[in-house]
C-alpha cells in the first residue's frame, strides 16, 4: 500500500510526524489503550513514541504494511493510529488495528478511520481483512459493526497479556465485495437501552453485576431448575457478566437484568439467546426471580418486555422455553404471556451423577403474544 494520505469520513490519515510525539505518547499511556494494547510499552513515553515515528512505523511500511497516525482534518491533531499487519500477500488477506487517544473517543474516530482505510486497502487489491477485538473490548466491537465486519468465530487464546495469561480474541471479518455500511447485528441494541413497562425495567447485564448474579445463581431452588443442577463458581459468573456486552453483539444472547423500576433494586434476570441456525429465526428465553420479587408478577411483565422486543425490533417468528416437568410457578409465568405446551423431551437434559431429565418444551408466536 501506497503511503499516500486519505481524507474521507471526516478523518485524515497521514504519516506520523516527529511533533505528534508528546500527543501519542499521551494516548498510548492512557489505562484503556494500554489493557487492549499489551504490545506496547508500559508505562508510554515520548521516546516510545519517537522511536516508533522514526523507526516503527516506517519499518511496518518496508514491510508491506501500512501505519497511520489518525489526525484532525481541520487542525491536523493526533487523534489516534491506524494500520495494516499480517499482510498475507497471497491470500489478499491483511489485518486492521486502531487506537484513539482519550481526548478523541466517542466521536466515530475510530469508525471512521477503519472505513477509510478498508475502503483504500480494498481500491488498492486487498480482498480480505481481518479485525481482531478483545472480548471485554465492546467499544472496538461496535466499530468493527458499524465499519462494516461481521463476526466469524473466536480465535482461542490467541492474544498475549500483560500478565503472562492468554486471552481469546474474537474475529471479525470484511471482504472486498461485501455490501457498504454498518454490518447487519443479530441482537439490536435496546431503544433507549432498555425496556420498561413502568414498574419492570430491563437493562443489559454489566460486569458490575456480577454480585447480584452469583447471589440469585447459587440460591438452591434457582440451581434446581437448571440443567445440570451444579452451582456456578463466583469466577464464572464474573466472566459470564464481563462477557455479557460480547455475547449481546456477536448476536449469540442477550442477557438483561430485571429491575424494580420504582427503587432501581435488582429483581432477577433473562435473556434471549439465538438457536441455530440464526435463519430459521427462532429464539430462547429464559428467567430467575430472587426471592423478594416472586409472586409478584414480575417475571410475567419481565417476559412480555422481552418477547415484545424479540418479536419486534429483533424480528423473530418464534420463541421457546424449555422448563422441568415439575417447575409449576415457572409454566404458569410462561402460560400467562402466551407461551403453549409443545411436548415432553424425554431425558434431554443433563443431571447428576450422568442422570437424564425430561425437558417440558413451550413455545409462542407473535399473533399469540399476550
Amino acid at each position: 500500500m501506497s503511503m499516500e494520505i486519505i481524507e474521507t469520513h471526516g478523518v485524515r490519515l497521514r504519516p506520523y510526524l516527529i511533533t505528534d510525539a508528546a500527543d501519542a505518547a499521551a494516548g498510548c499511556d492512557d489505562p484503556l489503550t494500554s489493557r487492549f494494547l499489551p504490545g506496547l510499552p508500559s508505562p508510554y513515553t515520548e521516546a516510545d513514541a519517537r522511536w516508533w515515528i522514526t523507526e516503527g512505523a516506517p519499518a511496518v511500511w518496508a514491510g508491506g504494511g501500512a501505519a497511520y497516525a489518525i489526525a484532525d482534518p481541520d487542525t491536523d491533531r493526533l487523534l489516534g493510529g491506524a494500520g495494516l499487519s499480517q499482510v498475507v500477500p497471497f491470500r489478499s488477506q491483511a489485518e486492521v488495528g486502531y487506537w484513539v487517544a482519550p481526548w478523541a473517543r466517542g466521536r466515530g474516530v475510530a469508525t471512521a478511520a477503519t472505513r477509510a482505510l478498508a475502503g483504500h486497502a480494498f481500491a488498492t487489491g486487498t480482498a480480505r481483512l481481518e479485525l481482531l477485538t478483545h472480548p471485554e473490548n465492546t467499544a472496538s466491537q461496535r466499530v468493527a459493526l458499524a465499519a462494516g465486519f461481521r463476526h466469524e468465530g473466536v480465535r482461542r487464546a490467541a492474544g498475549p497479556t500483560r500478565t503472562g495469561e492468554r486471552a481469546d480474541l474474537i474475529a471479525w471479518v470484511r471482504l472486498a465485495d461485501d455490501p457498504p455500511g454498518p454490518a447487519r447485528r443479530v441482537l439490536p441494541d435496546l431503544p433507549d437501552g432498555r425496556l420498561t413497562d413502568g414498574v419492570v425495567t430491563l437493562r443489559p447485564l454489566r460486569g458490575d453485576d456480577a454480585g447480584t448474579m452469583f447471589r440469585l445463581h447459587t440460591r438452591p431452588e434457582v440451581v434446581a431448575n437448571q440443567p445440570p443442577p451444579v452451582p456456578p463458581t463466583r469466577e464464572a459468573i464474573t466472566r459470564r457478566c464481563a462477557l455479557s456486552g460480547s455475547a449481546w453483539l456477536t448476536g449469540s444472547i442477550a442477557r438483561l437484568l430485571i429491575l424494580d423500576t420504582a427503587t432501581g433494586e435488582p429483581a432477577g434476570s433473562c435473556g434471549l439467546s439465538v438457536t441455530e441456525p440464526a435463519a430459521f429465526g427462532e429464539g430462547m428465553v429464559g428467567y430467575a426471580l430472587l426471592p423478594d420479587w416472586r409472586g409478584r408478577g414480575y417475571a410475567t411483565r419481565a417476559l412480555r418486555l422481552l418477547a415484545g422486543w424479540a418479536f419486534g425490533p429483533v424480528g423473530m417468528a418464534r420463541l421457546v422455553a424449555g422448563t422441568l416437568p415439575g417447575n409449576v410457578a415457572s409454566h404458569r409465568v410462561l402460560e400467562n404471556v402466551g407461551f403453549r405446551r409443545e411436548g415432553l423431551l424425554t431425558g434431554r437434559l443433563p443431571g447428576l451423577d450422568g442422570t437424564r431429565t425430561d425437558d417440558l418444551a413451550f413455545g409462542l408466536v407473535p399473533g399469540e403474544l399476550r
